[in-house]
């Protein structure tokens, strides 16, 4: 048993003062076998806190169906720290931005069309409660003053930069406390005067987040909370990437001192991220502010641990920092993870998409082409068919909001690609016995920060030929949350050109170690090893190399599957030893 708080303008645990001195390692963001690893290089670094989100759409990807075990096992992780002799900090406020799918909310929350979120509105206060219910109990044995490592939980994330309303705060807050999270509780909010108006709520420490100049963002909390421990909750050391972008990066030189600024404040401090790791499948997330901005699935954030775990120049920088503000601890560091370059894997079988439809999903007859959500679904691929009569000329396919990637097929034949920050006319000429129109459309990441963030999937808005919109559609939810229907054919790769298709190859492992997927000469699609929903690949960059952890590969034989969506004539993607994020 351990107390917890806050005196004057200090931090005590147990009576004594003690500065927060922690790191952000997510554990839905790394395979449950490094989470030990990567925690004892936080230790090891001079670290005494670890800090992590808890994202509701991993624990409850559809609507009363709860999830706690493998990436999902919070409790195990959290258990794991405190058996290492770190404090834990968790975040489980229902919204978490995070670079994440939603930002942690879970998509089925679109189904309804009238609920607001992040607010106080009844119906989405009626599904929080509903996760508070299975979630927070779990947490309860685990706070400080039950015997666990838990010192700090968050009831919103950034809402300043949302929203103002303090009942629905309130509410939160309430509803942690109700159910037994006696624990010190906080917000988090930018340094700015509309964010801590609107994000500080009554009973609640205020926290800032900001990744330079923090004597100007201390000065302005203390405008707001004259009292209390100043803490940065996300000191952004790193930066995250955009598809279509360049790779961002920050000289360690910088982060140091910026640290040392703050440090000399005496505040304490949580680095966002201290160990980014990887948003495996399809939960990266998206901003929208000008322009939608798709996030990459390596999570590496140019942090202090790569995106492998390995510690990289800005480690050593921190360390030496932290060692005039803190005494080190003896722990040393885990040996380094073997990476291996396994070469070449040629693709020896395919399965195009269009002829395996109805063994991947269920058709939906809808008169519109309603939004994935509305057909139960959450990530993934949709595909849209219907017919349309002729004979019809000088006219353009119209698709009203595509959200976010779509490639059109005229009976099988490859029109062209719409893209939701690319809204084309696709000119189609109709023949007078009429043609077939296939729209494939891919989720390519909900929006997790700003006022766009409702964000339903597929076509929003209808699609129309010329003026004329179009009805009478058969849909194809493909979550591809397994492959096992896909019947794989042996036929030359010519055949595929163009079509969306499946690709499957193997290769044997004798001895597994981490490595790199490279897709040279591929175009855009998602790879699939041993079952497991790798990630997306793009040509555009700026990420060239997929992540594998070697607890996804098996000793001897192992499958790689990858949906390419517009065919490709390479044939073979390289595993390498290294990362290529651009």
């Amino acid at each position: 048993m351990a107390t917890f708080g806050i005196q004057g303008d200090d931090f005590v645990y147990d009576g004594k003062p003690i500065r927060i001195l922690s790191g952000a390692i997510h554990y839905f963001r790394v395979v449950p076998e490094y989470w030990e690893d990567r925690l004892l290089k936080l230790k090891a670094c001079g670290f005494n806190t670890v800090e992590t989100y808890v994202a509701w759409n991993v624990h409850e990807p559809k609507e009363g169906e709860f999830r706690f075990d493998g990436i999902a096992d919070v409790e195990r992780f959290v258990r794991l720290a405190g058996e290492l002799g770190l404090h834990v900090i968790v975040r489980p406020s229902p919204y978490i931005c995070a670079e994440w799918e939603f930002g942690g909310l879970p998509a089925w929350l679109l189904e309804d069309a009238n609920m607001r979120l992040r607010c106080y509105d009844e119906a989405y206060l009626a599904k929080v409660d509903a996760y508070f219910d299975e979630l927070l109990p779990r947490f309860k044995p685990l706070l400080c003053a039950n015997g666990g490592p838990i010192i700090a939980m968050q009831i919103e994330n950034e809402y300043g930069s949302y929203g103002n309303d303090k009942q629905y705060l309130g509410y939160v807050r309430d509803g942690m406390r109700v159910r037994g999270m006696d624990v010190l509780l906080f917000t988090s909010d930018g340094p700015e005067d509309h964010m801590l108006q609107g994000g500080m709520v009554d009973g609640v420490l205020e926290t800032v987040n900001f990744g330079s100049r923090a004597a100007e963002a201390f000065r302005k909390l203390r405008e707001y909370q004259p009292e209390g421990p100043l803490m940065c909750m996300e000191f952004w050391n790193g930066w995250f990437d955009h598809w279509m972008e360049e790779h961002q990066s920050r000289p360690a030189s910088d982060v140091a001192d910026a640290l040392e600024e703050m440090l000399a404040e005496g505040a304490s401090v949580n680095f966002y991220m201290f160990h980014g790791g990887t948003n495996f499948g399809f939960l990266n997330g998206a901003n929208h502010i000008q322009r939608y901005e798709p996030t990459v699935n390596s999570y590496d954030y140019d942090t202090l641990l790569d995106e492998s775990g390995e510690p990289t120049e800005k480690y050593w920088a921190v360390r030496k920092v932290l060692e005039r503000y803190a005494d080190l601890p003896e722990t040393r560091l885990p040996a380094p993870i073997p990476k291996r370059a396994y070469g070449e894997v040629r693709m020896e079988s395919f399965a195009g998409l269009f002829p395996q439809l109805d063994r991947l999903a269920t058709p939906v007859r809808r008169t519109c082409p309603d939004p994935m959500e509305k057909v139960g679904q959450a990530y993934g691929f949709i595909v849209y068919s219907t017919r349309i009569s002729g004979p019809r000329s000088g006219m353009s396919l119209h698709l009203q909001d595509v959200r976010d990637r779509a490639l059109v097929f005229a009976d099988g034949v490859y029109v062209g690609t719409v893209e939701r920050w690319n809204p084309v006319e696709l000119p189609l000429e109709v023949p007078a016995d009429g043609v077939r129109i296939d729209i494939l459309v891919e989720n390519m990441g909900r929006v997790n920060y700003g006022p766009l963030m409702r964000d339903p999937k597929g076509i929003t808005e209808g699609v129309r030929l010329g003026n004329q919109f179009l009805y009478d559609w058969t849909i194809y939810p493909l979550p591809l949350e397994s492959l096992e229907g896909l019947e794989f054919d042996s036929l030359p790769l010519e055949k595929t050109a163009s079509q969306p298709a499946f690709y499957r190859g193997t290769f044997h492992v004798d001895g597994r170690a981490d490595t790199f997927v490279r897709f040279d000469g591929w175009t855009k699609g998602v790879a699939f090893l041993n079952g497991f929903n790798l990630g997306r690949y793009w040509e555009v960059g700026p990420t060239r190399t997929l992540y594998v952890p070697a607890p996804l590969l098996r000793d001897g034989e192992n499958e790689l599957v990858v949906f390419e969506l517009h065919g490709t004539k390479a044939g073979v993607v390289r595993f390498t030893d290294k990362a290529d994020l651009g």
